[in-house]
């Protein structure tokens, strides 16, 4: 078969294929029926029977320019016909470029930027440069985080996908990040959870001993965890401990920046300036893999004259890199982050907060920008999530995922929450059609669950 055949394939052949050859991640793969993709523009995908679907996913949060933006397709071709490939050590115009303009926006003396193919080895990188700055082993991160998939990363987050990986921990402590609507601190407001979690977090310092602690690892906004949007001042009192300890603070912004907050990046929320900064995914809108460290002036000079003893082989690929110009200058001329925030505050906050007043089943609606998580509860009073750790009531979850899709959009589901991240470019209009998609599909799975409640340990009130 023709290369060409091979790629013009029909929907039922690409699937056979895919169901004969690929390993999925994160996955049991027997029970795997994935949806065929047959193409994408703007914030639709369209899936095997040409059902177009309102992309409120961005696949996996970082199409934050939509599907097939034509400056930046055109940045990438125009790319490979230039310089499709070339190796690290060399200079070249389309890396040296992406820096300029990433370091254009990162907060502070964050100028210097060191190119991974993603925001695992992103952040396995910086952590790697704040044990060699400072001497020190111990990592701390909340325990609702993701952090990546990789081995040192996997086991700095926080989430149950750690726990089959948990070999490689040695160094690695967690604490618990500010969470009001399920508070371990006790705290009945937004001023008692931010300092009851710092007042956490400097016993977890002292108590593991300051002078054996690296750098502490933070989402900003965490968003695997739940869009968990932290009080005011959280982190700028993070930042405050880390200077007292002389610790590093990395901020992970692989999901939260390039605008999907509504600000280029989450940090800027609490007007702080990081050490070292992640980034990967919106980046350029991962049109082709590409994620890096920002870096700040007193780490950069650690390694002035002492080599830094990691890199890979496709750091900085000018056809990644070229796609990050293309987007970055997009979101510049577009104003495509004062979009983001505007669609925030007058579409999606007020239209979800709508539906939690429609819906006993939504606990709990938090974000800003484009980044949302609705949570479900079985019972709005006692707050008891919808699905439960050991997976109880996932069924009534998938069965509001399959609602909305029939309906022709893609949401994210994550043990009790939804989450709604179309891509920033998204209108108005779209949006609000979104959310009436998703109110039809909490208005059809409501009435299921009541109608089968008297038979059924999952009903929803």
């Amino acid at each position: 078969m023709s290369e060409r055949t091979y790629l013009d394939a029909g929907p039922d052949r690409v699937y056979a294929l895919d169901r004969a050859h690929v390993f999925h991640s994160w996955s049991a793969q027997g029970a795997l029926e994935p949806v065929v993709v047959t193409k994408a523009a703007g914030s639709y995908v369209w899936d095997r029977d040409d059902q177009r679907l309102l992309d409120f996913t961005s696949q996996l949060v970082y199409t934050n320019l939509g599907h097939q933006h034509p400056r930046i397709v055109r940045a990438i071709q125009d790319q490979a016909a230039r310089l499709c490939t070339v190796a690290p050590g060399y200079a070249n115009a389309a890396r040296s470029a992406a820096a300029h303009l990433i370091a254009a926006h990162t907060p502070g003396d964050l100028d210097r930027i060191f190119f991974t193919n993603g925001g695992a080895d992103a952040n396995e990188h910086a952590i790697r440069m704040a044990r060699l700055h400072t001497g020190r082993h111990k990592v701390l991160s909340t325990y609702r985080s993701y952090h990546g998939g990789t081995q040192l990363a996997v086991n700095v987050t926080g989430d149950p996908r750690r726990w089959p990986n948990d070999n490689g921990s040695t160094g690695t402590v967690h604490f618990f990040g500010p969470y009001l609507y399920r508070s371990v601190f006790d705290a009945g407001t937004e001023e008692e959870e931010r300092d009851r979690a710092l007042a956490h977090l400097e016993q977890v310092i002292l108590l593991e001993g300051p002078a054996t602690i690296a750098a502490i690892i933070l989402e900003p906004i965490p968003g695997t965890a739940g869009v968990l949007v932290p009080p005011p001042g959280y982190l700028a009192g993070v930042r405050e401990l880390c200077d007292a300890h002389g610790i590093v603070l990395i901020a992970d912004e692989v999901m939260a920046g390039f605008g999907r907050s509504g600000s280029w990046f989450a940090i800027e929320r609490d007007d702080v300036v990081p050490d070292l900064l992640t980034f990967a995914k919106g980046v350029n809108s991962g049109y082709v893999p590409l994620g890096g460290v920002a870096i700040n002036d007193a780490i950069y000079r650690t390694f002035t004259d002492r080599v830094y003893p990691g890199g890979l082989t496709y750091s900085g690929h000018p056809l990644a890199c070229a796609a990050a110009v293309a987007t970055i200058q997009v979101m510049e001329s577009d104003h495509v982050v004062d979009h983001a925030a505007g669609l925030g505050e007058n579409v999606l906050g007020p239209g979800l907060r709508r539906l939690a007043a429609e819906h006993d089943c939504i606990g709990e609606v938090r974000g800003t920008g484009v980044f949302w998580a609705v949570e479900l509860v079985r019972d709005a009073a006692t707050r008891e999530p919808l699905v439960s750790a050991d997976g109880a009531g996932a069924e009534v979850l998938a069965a509001l995922l399959a609602a909305a899709r029939r309906r022709g959009l893609l949401v994210l589901g994550n043990g009790n929450r939804v989450h709604l991240v179309p891509p920033l470019t998204t209108t108005a209009d779209e949006a609000r059609g979104g959310l009436r998609i998703l109110d039809e599909a909490l208005t059809e799975v409501e009435v299921g669950q009541t109608s089968a409640a008297s038979g059924s340990a999952v009903s929803m009130p």
